[in-house]
């Protein structure tokens, strides 16, 4: 077939996510599309996919995605006449211990929210499901109806046919050896038999996509592994139609097919391949054997399933899948280039995946924004380092193990680990740190006070570092707390036109008086919150930029895409060389006046101000905020300086009570004062008002700014009919936790679902943030009016809700 010179889209790779996104781009009107193969479709790891369909995923966005993906299956036969082999057979997740069947419930209940069908089923009714299996030591499960599978080729080719019936080109044996880059933005390929001009290029080139995209300086930080699973000979009398069988705890599924089982392997300590490249050859190959390796996990299924002890096997197999650092696949727009998307390392769940990823990515392009929210695959939240081949190979060792391992709250990484790390490390270490990762930086979720052991005992209930953390939250309440914010991501905005910019990019005010703090949101064209983040001014044309870490690379690249055509500003990322503390407590101000002769009361520094000071023998940046709700003083050195700061305070705050606090501290501490997290408590489709944020909306300021419309229609419409209100359990301490998604009940009936939870150690209670709507609006009245519970575990507890935070609700300690 003749390559067109150009099209408007070109999708890289033929597996499943790239067939659909090609058949989902026709679906829409996007017609002038190639599909560029480098051998034959399915050729790469979409062949040998044992073909899973589930639909519950972490997230509502990402289980909706996967709904739709098995909703397509059920009619895309009919509508292409390609069989794709797809059977609602429902599954079955079993639990072996408390702690798992505690982890499924709570899931299910989750699903309940978006409205999934799910049942607790007793080990009876599993084996009543599942005739095979040993019920010996299972505690219970849960049953999905919706749940099925399929054949991963004929589905494939389904998309396939469907994408060419509505226009789009495919063309086999065509491979991409460079994408081409022009200012910034991706242009078109490269192939063999030459150019290729495109508005938009896609790369779904599966385990090929890291080396492809680091070409042009792109980073998608995947790796393959070895993925390993056995077909068993056909068994005589073994029932039709079995349901799919999840045994987490044993790292085994099992699926049934045309009599014979598939019993399949996620490990928990895997075996990464192609570390230096993959051959353009690959085609429906396979890697070799290793019987040894997962003989552990096959003879514990011969227990579980003992029909399979006089099995004969059919198939070892042993082929490549790749899976990323976080164990969540990557899509979207690309940070560094323009114009260029991903979807692609799926981590095994691509089948049941594709038919969201593709009808999600047809509208981002579409309409140059994500559809939903995505934040949990959008690829923007990678970092530049996770590209090192080394740290993708050591990390797959674990993440491939992750679809079945436990996923606790607050679970670290074990592996890869230590990459960032700030002037302070050592000095936390020392002081008993306990380190969490987050975008790589190694920061303390706790510390050891002495005598615990060197393990930490994770639980959905009070896990072993509940105590350290109610003593660090009340020194933070008495004395006075050091925190370790360096990972904070600083951005320095300057220029003549830098003032108009943040002015049109930020929702709040930013003409204040240089040393002003403004705390705002950068907002969408829908008006959803894009960003979070702090702006100081620091001169007429000069301001500091402060947002999360995780948000690192997708806030600068969201900022510099948005800022206006000609403006004259340079945004500068300066976080490797910035340093922060925060110094939190009602005590902060006498630490403050030995390390420094600058004057830090109310009257010279007042809330919202900052300065540049003295501390010891530095010059520092002083900001008075907080994230705590108590009185405090985030301190900003640079890095050359910034041990000599910490030792400074150190010394200085001995008889104060100063004492450094984690990061597990400040989550519970801002739950009780109802402060907002960007990702889990406001996010791209919640608006400043429905977020109670409208404070930090200056709708009338002069030039307007982003999303100041669909503000402008939500406020015209009357009371908001989605809020985000503030949770209280009731049984004080011996409540259950919340954590993220359950569902919040009015009266019965579901109305919300809870985004982020802790326990407050100052009120000492269960604690959660969480969206509710109503269609009259969420009032006060409504509030006051209804019978309230929350779901955790399938069980209902009564709680109390409310607008105002739990702690302080006037400011009176932050303030003064």
């Amino acid at each position: 077939m003749e390559i067109p010179s150009s099209v408007d889209v070109v999708i890289i790779g033929g597996g499943i996510a790239g067939c659909s996104i090609a058949y989902h781009l026709t679906k829409i009107g996007i017609t002038d599309v190639v599909l560029c193969e480098r051998r034959q479709l399915t050729s790469g790891t979409t062949w040998h996919a044992a073909g899973l369909v589930t639909q519950l995923r972490a997230t509502r966005r990402m289980t909706e995605l996967a709904q739709y993906t098995g909703e397509l299956f059920g009619r895309i036969e009919e509508e292409t006449g390609q069989a794709t082999g797809f059977r609602r057979t429902g599954s079955l997740r079993v639990a072996t211990n408390e702690a798992r069947y505690e982890e499924l419930a709570r899931g299910a209940s989750m699903g309940r929210t978006f409205g999934l069908p799910v049942e607790a089923v007793t080990p009876g009714e599993i084996r009543e499901r599942w005739s095979p299996i040993s019920t010996e030591g299972i505690v219970g499960g849960f049953w999905f109806p919706q749940d099925g599978q399929v054949n991963p080729a004929d589905v494939t080719m389904a998309y396939a046919k469907g994408a060419r019936m509505g226009g789009a080109r495919i063309i086999e044996n065509l491979p991409v050896t460079r994408i081409l880059v022009e200012n910034g933005r991706a242009t078109g390929v490269l192939t063999d038999q030459g150019e290729i001009r495109a508005k938009h290029v896609i790369v779904c080139g599966g385990m090929w996509s890291r080396d492809l995209a680091a070409q042009v300086g792109v980073t998608l930080p995947l790796h393959a592994a070895e993925h390993f699973y056995v077909v068993t000979e056909a068994i005589p009398n073994l029932p039709r139609d079995l349901p799919v069988l999840f045994m987490s705890d044993e790292w085994t599924y099992y699926k049934e097919d045309a009599g014979k089982l598939l019993v399949g392997f996620f490990e928990p300590a895997a075996k990464p391949w192609g570390q230096n490249g993959i051959s353009e050859n690959f085609c429906f190959d396979t890697l070799p054997e290793d019987i040894e390796h997962i003989a552990p996990h096959l003879e514990a299924a011969t227990h579980r399933v003992p029909l399979l002890e006089h099995a004969g096997m059919q198939l070892f197999f042993n082929g490549p899948e790749s899976f990323t650092a976080d164990n969540r696949y990557l899509l979207g727009e690309t940070p560094e280039v323009a114009g260029l998307f991903c979807a692609t390392g799926f981590n095994s769940i691509g089948i049941l995946s594709s038919g969201g990823v593709g009808k999600a990515l047809a509208a981002w392009i579409h309409d140059g924004r994500p559809p939903v929210e995505l934040i949990d695959v959008d690829v923007r939240r990678t970092q530049s380092f996770q590209r090192n081949r080394r740290y993708l190979r050591d990390r797959t060792v674990e993440s491939l193990g992750l679809n079945f391992d436990m996923h606790w709250p607050n679970r670290q990484f074990t592996t890869a680990r230590g990459v960032r790390r700030s002037p302070f490390h050592d000095r936390l270490l020392a002081a008993g740190a306990w380190m969490t990762e987050t975008a790589g930086w190694e920061r303390p979720g706790f510390f050891k006070t002495g005598g615990e052991p060197s393990s930490v005992e994770y639980s959905y209930g009070r896990p072993s570092w509940f105590g350290n953390v109610a003593a660090e939250c009340r020194n933070t309440a008495e004395n006075v707390a050091i925190f370790d914010h360096s990972c904070f991501v600083k951005y320095l905005v300057e220029g003549p036109d830098a003032l108009a910019t943040l002015n049109w990019i930020c929702a709040n005010e930013c003409d204040v008086e240089p040393g002003r703090v403004v705390y705002t949101q950068w907002l969408n064209e829908n008006g959803g919150i894009e960003a979070d983040v702090t702006v100081t001014r620091l001169a007429a044309d000069r301001f500091m930029v402060v947002t999360v870490a995780a948000s690192q690379r997708r806030d600068l690249a969201w900022f510099k895409r948005h800022v206006p055509d000609g403006a004259r500003v340079f945004i500068t990322d300066v976080t490797s060389g910035l340093s922060m503390l925060a110094l939190m407590g009602p005590r902060v101000r006498e630490l403050m006046a030995r390390v420094s002769p600058d004057d830090f009361s109310n009257e010279a520094l007042p809330f919202g101000t900052s300065r540049e000071i003295d501390l010891g023998y530095a010059r520092v940046r002083a900001s008075r905020l907080t994230f705590v709700g108590e009185l405090g003083f985030e301190i900003y050195a640079e890095t050359e300086v910034a041990a000599h700061v910490y030792d400074e305070i150190a010394a200085a705050g001995q008889d104060l009570g100063l004492a450094p606090a984690g990061f597990f501290a400040l989550n519970s501490l801002r739950m009780e004062k109802g402060y907002r997290h960007w990702g889990h408590d406001i996010g791209e489709e919640d608006t400043p008002y429905q977020a109670g944020l409208g404070f930090a909306v200056a709708v009338d300021k002069q030039g307007g700014f982003l999303g100041r419309e669909a503000l402008l229609r939500q406020r015209a419409e009357g009371p908001i009919r989605r809020r985000l209100v503030q949770i209280k359990l009731a049984g004080g301490p011996n409540a259950p936790m919340l954590y993220h998604q359950e569902p919040i009940l009015r009266n019965g009936g579901i109305v919300g679902a809870i985004t982020s939870g802790a326990y407050g150690h100052r009120v000492e209670a269960s604690l959660g943030l969480g969206y509710v709507a109503n269609e009259g609006g969420v009032t006060r009245e409504w509030l006051a009016s209804g019978q309230w519970e929350v779901e955790i575990a399938m069980k209902r507890y009564p709680i109390e809700i409310q607008f105002g935070a739990w702690y302080d609700p006037a400011n009176a300690r932050v303030r003064n």
